[in-house]
């Protein structure tokens, strides 16, 4: 990536990024895609001397009390999987009640378990569920990366313990002898085991490459302990009751499920679908019957990951129509049950567009498969001979082309898309007359009737006028398009292998031809998703950064007075182009620098269409090679920020004075108290002028302004401030401080949220205003507009205050409390801080989200830039996409 450089006008803009900057993003899904088809590849090998009819008629004659054990165990594994956030919350010191902590994370990891969404499975749910209940961001992310660490080392520890035991578990896949192979093991769990208890036992700390890791006491290590082995040793119980009995011991199996597990995660692919299954065959002990494998592995995936994803999806659609029906809570105790789960419930909910989107994937591949696959049953075939030719060859094509409609409609499933959900209960019905007609399949119809009845208490969260071309190409959505034609190719081949190939399967129809129906409907599915992917790629606008028109602006005016945050008036100063949602409800602004695109905020608008423009945002940069960065978030706007796959990282923290109890009384306010005096004495006064403003008196403001940054030798800033520009400085109050008739200071005042909420953007003063002018312009306005009734005063950021090092561990925050503590020679961090103090005000955080959990050293050096520019950083206008 080069650098900017000088226009014919001296606009410093962001040089054009490159073909590697625009493949960077998408090449760890590709690499994720790519495991994903060797794994199915190496899996096509091992199965080579497997029948599906075989797998299926092993499936069917699996004992009920293997299925019923194999439940409980999965049952016993999930309450494990929650029990990581109970030890954590343990860990800080701040627990909460057991029914908040087992609902919350009994849901999240019955989705994210199957989905395999850090938005799920991660810190958005843990935020939601957490920040409310007294937690803070510092709070949230112990819990985390606790459940993260706790998860390895159980893995790693169950997986080495097993190899100790059995040495000879992984011979077929390990070329060492069996005696190398346990030594090797006991000494890796000597290296984790012997310091993690001895500094638990002393109360000391653990220090890796220099970061200092408290150690959890003995009874909550215990209790963690016991939690990992229940969760890793319940998952490989499920799997080990539906393998084949032999001579392979649990402890033994332990130590190929911990392996293949870890392959799962290390290759990225959701769930380690194909990697996990690749490495459990291979593992096997010689003689092993494949087929019974592959069924139990089948079985495992529904059993463990599917059925609980259903179970948390029925309980989410059940709350969400109590909700619906007006929440009340009855008396008794179903009532009081309902009251301790629903903060869970609760934290749980707005997850529900990916799940929904997932289970709607689901669907479509199910029906594609369906299409692909021979009957498995004596009763299929028969139904099957019932009807015409015409009938079963067009009912297998019109399958795959349904299913391939609902693996499109997903997107917009996720997006929220109003025409999206229509569309999809539209094809769902349509699935379920295709699955009658195909062979009275009366599992698959009965399926997606329930996929519609999930989906339909959620019809209200679907009200998005979204399209499809904004996402179209994202890395994510190409890997798993590209996963989705793998699977496809492996269906096709794994069921069918017994036919040849040859141009003549094309053109054979009958009713037992059934290898040449199925490369059909592959070619109708692939063809599809294919076209569509095209015709969608040219149809997707193409986002130029520039500012706005005056149409834009117009637009943008209506959004921020309808905000509660006076920063959203800055998309109005004309120096950051305009991202609109669909709905032309929400937007984002934002500003082009290097590889960065640095939105200033979080988006602004209705929360729904706040979010939708953000999801336009990100995947705009991301298909053109940028890196999405939002600069100067608040709290409110985390968990749309984790959702969007972003990382936090805090810049400090934003005073915020409540002006209801703000006042000059009080022994706490004397040196306050005394400094207005002075300035009163001094014959000071304020003066709040509405627009639209004199011409007059701007060009007296503007001496003033002149003089000050002739003064400070500087010049006039952008990007996250405003600058002296009269059509900006008109579109807000004034806030003037005269000494004897003649204006010595001013300041322009952003209102929001129908005058509740106000800040401050440009201040300045002229050489020969009297000492403490402007702590004078502070507490007399606050004064001002408290009597105006205007509740809260933001004195805007602390920058790098708050930062929390021994809490994260995080180098960024490391780095930046350094600069904090020790940066005065090139800014007063700390001298800022403590002037803000003054007032009394609450300190809330504020991150900036980037797409790396690295210290976001250059979208910062980006950021500078931008502000630095100021009016010469002004573009040419956006042309229309």
């Amino acid at each position: 990536m080069t650098a900017g450089h000088e226009d014919e006008n001296g606009a410093d803009r962001p040089a054009a990024i490159g073909l590697w900057a625009r493949l960077g993003p998408t090449l760890p899904y590709l690499l994720a895609a790519g495991l994903f088809a060797l794994g199915l590849y190496a899996l096509y090998r091992l199965l080579a001397p497997v029948n599906l009819a075989d797998v299926a008629t092993q499936i069917r004659a699996t004992p009920w009390t293997t299925l019923a054990l194999a439940m409980t165990a999965t049952l016993l594994g999930y309450l494990s999987l929650a029990g990581y956030d109970w030890s954590a919350l343990r860990y800080i010191g701040k627990p909460l009640p057991i029914p908040v902590v087992l609902t919350g994370g009994l849901m999240a990891y019955a989705f994210g378990n199957t989905i395999g969404l850090t938005a799920v499975s991660g810190g958005a749910v843990r935020w939601r569920l957490y920040s409310g209940l007294g937690l803070d961001g510092y709070d949230v992310a112990a819990v985390s990366t606790f459940a993260a660490v706790s998860f390895g080392v159980a893995a790693t520890l169950v997986g080495l313990g097993a190899l100790a035991l059995h040495p000879g578990a992984l011979a077929s896949i390990l070329p060492f002898p069996a005696g190398t192979i346990r030594a090797a093991a006991v000494g890796l769990i000597a290296v984790q085991v012997v310091p993690l208890f001895w500094a638990s036992a002393r109360g000391s700390s653990l220090r890796i490459r220099g970061v200092a890791l408290r150690v959890p006491s003995l009874p909550i290590l215990a209790g963690q302990i016991l939690f990992s082995l229940g969760d890793i040793g319940f998952s490989a119980l499920t799997l080990y009751l539906f393998l084949p009995a032999g001579d392979l011991g649990f402890f033994t199996f332990l130590a190929v499920f911990a392996a293949a597990t870890m392959a799962g995660i290390i290759s990225h692919v959701p769930g380690g679908i194909g990697v996990f299954e690749t490495v459990v065959i291979a593992a096997m002990p010689p003689g092993t019957p494949v087929g019974q494998v592959a069924a139990a592995l089948l079985l495992y995936r529904l059993v463990y990951y599917l059925l609980p994803f259903l179970a948390a999806l029925v309980v989410l659609a059940l709350y969400e129509t109590w909700r619906a029906a007006g929440g009340r809570v009855t008396a008794g105790g179903v009532g009081r049950a309902l009251v301790a789960v629903e903060p869970g419930l609760r934290a749980v909910a707005p997850v529900a567009p990916p799940v929904l989107a997932a289970m709607v994937f689901g669907s479509g591949v199910w029906m594609s498969f369906s299409a692909l696959i021979p009957p498995l049953s004596d009763a299929a075939e028969a139904a099957e001979a019932l009807f015409p030719l015409a009938f079963v060859e067009g009912s297998a094509l019109v399958s795959s082309a349904v299913g391939a409609v609902l693996i499109l409609l997903s997107f917009g499933i996720l997006r929220r898309s109003s025409g999206a959900f229509w569309l999809t209960i539209a094809a769902l019905a349509a699935g379920i007359v295709v699955a009658l007609v195909q062979g009275l399949d009366w599992e698959r119809a009965t399926g997606l009737l329930l996929v519609i009845v999930l989906l339909s208490p959620f019809r209200h969260g679907f009200h998005r006028r979204a399209t499809l071309t904004h996402a179209v190409f994202a890395p994510g959505w190409i890997a798993l398009v590209l996963a989705t034609l793998a699977a496809f190719g492996f269906v096709l081949v794994f069921a069918h292998r017994g036919t040849p190939y040859a141009q003549e399967l094309w053109w054979q129809f009958a009713l037992d031809a059934r290898a040449p129906r199925a490369l059909r409907a592959a070619l109708v599915a692939s063809l599809i998703l294919g076209l569509a992917a095209l015709w969608l790629l040219l149809r997707a606008p193409t986002l130029r950064a520039g500012p706005p028109g005056p149409d834009d602006l117009a637009r943008a005016a209506t959004i921020v007075a309808g905000s509660d945050s006076p920063d959203a008036g800055f998309a109005l100063t004309g120096d950051k182009t305009l991202v609109f949602s669909d709905d032309g409800r929400g937007l984002v602004m934002f500003g082009a620098a290097g590889r960065s695109w640095l939105a200033f905020g979080g988006p602004v608008g209705p929360r729904d269409a706040a979010e939708a423009a953000a999801q336009i945002f990100v995947d705009a940069a991301r298909r053109a090679g940028a890196r999405p960065v939002f600069y100067e978030v608040g709290t409110e706007d985390v968990p749309l920020m984790l959702d969007l796959g972003l990382a936090l990282h805090k810049m400090g923290e934003e005073a915020v004075v409540d002006l209801s109890r703000f006042s000059l009384d009080g022994p706490g306010h004397r040196k306050l108290r005394a400094a207005h005096a002075r300035a009163l004495r001094d014959g000071l006064t304020l003066e709040l002028v509405r627009p639209p403003h004199d011409t007059v008196l701007i060009e007296a403001l503007r001496r003033i302004s002149d003089d000050w940054l002739a003064a400070k030798k500087t010049r006039e800033k952008g990007f996250s401030v405003g600058r002296f520009d009269p059509a900006w400085l008109d579109r807000s109050p004034l806030a003037l401080v005269r000494q004897a008739g003649r204006t010595v200071a001013f300041a322009n005042v952003l209102v929001a949220g129908n005058g509740r909420c106000a800040t401050l953007d440009l201040m300045r003063h002229s050489g020969d205003a009297p000492p403490g002018t402007m702590e004078f312009l502070f507490s007399a306005l606050m004064l001002h507009l408290k009597g105006d009734g205007v509740r809260t005063f933001s004195l805007g950021m602390a920058p790098l205050s708050g930062l929390a090092p021994e809490r994260s561990r995080k180098l960024w925050d490391r780095f930046g409390a350094l600069i904090y503590r020790h940066g005065g020679h090139f800014y007063n961090f700390e001298g800022l801080r403590a002037f803000k103090d003054k007032f009394d005000p609450d300190w809330r955080p504020r991150y900036l989200a980037a797409p790396s959990s690295l210290p976001p050293l250059l979208p910062i050096a980006d950021a500078a830039r931008l502000i630095n520019a100021g009016a010469k950083g002004l573009a040419r206008p956006a042309e229309p996409a």
